[in-house]
């Protein structure tokens, strides 16, 4: 087969050309209002370019996915989380029995560097992880006061790959393990600018708040006339358990002196009832002692008569008469009813006759 000769561009023949247009561009000189009208119409069909024509730098990518045995609403709560973060993966669910060095792994495979972990104990705990993979830090929280979505049905509402906003109490840098926690959020929650999934859009807020040594989690509307705040969802509360050097394990670096076990919690509600019942319990055999108990009879106290007034004796009368009877009201109007219905069926049979 031949092959076919390409044509060089640059070539006389192609100057030629251009040197002809030149000369004919040049013979016919363009009026400025002509000019001003061409680019008008180029402007107006002109096909707006993308919104976003940044570059994507940021690469954070965030791994959220929990080991089995979560209840319906840890699940619904991945997958709220999954929704608002169009920056993180999804992954099957991992099994109980392996070790938390192998979610590194998975991280890895996947091609993520943060995770949130969600780890189920007993089908009532829930354990949050959030690592930055491989090297670390990670914190261990324990999830309280769970409300979904769907759960809470708020009026607020944003844009699903929407960038959010976030919001950090002042504590957050007052305490060194809280900046340490603080800087780990912002990494987690925080959608990279130009991400491919998300949109160039900021119309809600992530508030992060310090209470009663928890985290508080709440997620915002802004609404755009008067900057006020609608609540979204979902919310729920971090109790800080530990923080590790290493993802997902490693030396201490902060361990919660407030922070109180949920099988702990459970114990003391047991005795605080159990100590309830035993208290009555006591009461009621304190009481059966008093009633088997003699009772103690006391001499008679001959002054406690003196302002007794002895009551007046009734003249006994004796009935020599026979009472008459009681008239039965009723036995006699059952009688007047019989006697006329009597008298109603003998005329009717004798004018059938």
């Amino acid at each position: 087969m031949a092959v076919a000769k390409r044509k060089w561009r640059g070539g006389p023949a192609f100057q030629a050309k251009k040197l002809k247009r030149n000369e004919k561009d040049a013979k016919a000189p363009a009026k400025p209002s002509d000019v001003a009208e061409e680019a008008a119409e180029e402007e107006r069909d002109r096909i707006p370019g993308p919104v976003c024509k940044g570059k994507w730098k940021n690469k954070e990518r965030i791994l959220i996915f929990s080991s089995r045995g979560i209840n319906f609403r840890t699940r619904h709560l991945m997958q709220d989380l999954r929704m608002l973060m169009p920056h993180s993966k999804a992954d099957t669910k991992m099994d109980r029995k392996d070790k938390l060095f192998v979610i590194n792994e998975v991280c890895e495979m996947k091609n993520c560097n943060k995770c949130i972990y969600f780890e189920a104990k007993k089908k009532q705990d829930l354990y949050m992880w959030l690592s930055n993979s491989p090297h670390g830090p990670s914190a261990k929280f324990l999830v309280q006061n769970i409300h979904t979505l769907a759960e809470l049905k708020m009026t607020g509402n944003c844009l699903k790959g929407s960038r959010p906003l976030l919001s950090f109490d002042p504590a957050f840098d007052e305490l060194p393990h809280f900046a340490l926690l603080k800087e780990l959020l912002i990494q987690i929650f925080s959608t990279p600018r130009y991400h491919p999934k998300s949109q160039p859009f900021v119309d809600h807020v992530f508030t992060f708040t310090i209470l009663d040594n928890r985290i508080w989690f709440r997620n915002f509307q802004i609404i755009e006339e008067d900057a006020a705040l609608v609540e979204i969802g979902p919310r729920f509360v971090l109790n800080l358990i530990k923080i590790f050097q290493g993802s997902f394990g490693g030396p201490t670096l902060y361990e919660n002196p407030h922070y109180q076990s949920p099988n702990m919690h459970r114990r003391v509600i047991r005795s605080i009832t159990a100590a309830k019942y035993r208290e009555k319990q006591q009461v009621k055999d304190v009481q059966k002692l008093r009633k088997k108990e003699p009772k103690t009879i006391l001499p008679h106290d001959p002054t406690a008569d003196v302002f007794v007034i002895p009551a007046e004796e009734k003249p006994i009368e004796i009935q020599w008469v026979k009472p008459e009877p009681k008239v039965d009201l009723k036995a006699r109007k059952k009688r007047i009813y019989k006697r006329q219905r009597k008298m109603k069926q003998n005329m009717n049979s004798g004018n059938a006759k």
